[in-house]
């Protein structure tokens, strides 16, 4: 059964005394210690800190893809422990623009190809005009057709970007 998440009329971030707490065998690494965030329809925020402070770890909870070890994530008011997988998969696709340090690109399709993507899988009616546009608004038009593994580091990180724009999420 395939289940829509309805975006409601505002949007924003809680985080309530979030822990995440990583263990390997017997030793455990709290890597997040009571986090607690709101953040503001139309807010921006800038998470900063040395290495190793949590902020990829705290990214990862905030997209769904992992879970917290205690605390509450809610986005637009809809906790994120609540969702079963697939629910958190389509919130992802259709609501959160995510880019990874290292771009997870599909190296063996183009960047038009990799743009597209998610646009297919959310159902858009002409996935390739949308990902041709925004490459195009990257400044990507010459670079499109090319496979991942042929661009640059920087072209590379702005058809991450223009993924994590593809499907409009929600403050963009």
């Amino acid at each position: 059964m395939q289940t829509s998440i309805s975006p409601p009329l505002i949007s924003s971030v809680r985080i309530h005394d979030v822990f995440k707490i990583f263990k390997v065998g017997e030793v455990q690494t709290i890597a997040l210690r009571g986090i607690n965030l709101e953040v503001a329809p139309g807010e921006f925020v800038a998470v900063v800190g040395r290495s190793g402070s949590g902020k990829s770890t705290l990214f990862s909870l905030l997209a769904g893809l992992s879970e917290p070890s205690a605390g509450e994530i809610c986005i637009d008011g809809q906790s994120l422990s609540s969702l079963p997988e697939p629910e958190r998969s389509r919130l992802r696709l259709e609501r959160i623009g995510v880019t990874f340090q290292r771009d997870n690109l599909i190296p063996f399709l183009s960047a038009l190809e990799n743009v597209a993507l998610p646009l297919q899988m959310a159902g858009h009616s002409n996935p390739l005009a949308r990902a041709g546009q925004l490459l195009i608004e990257m400044g990507l038009q010459k670079r499109m057709h090319h496979k991942a593994a042929e661009l640059s580091g920087g072209e590379q990180a702005r058809v991450a970007l223009a993924i994590a724009l593809a499907n409009n999420p929600r403050g963009c």
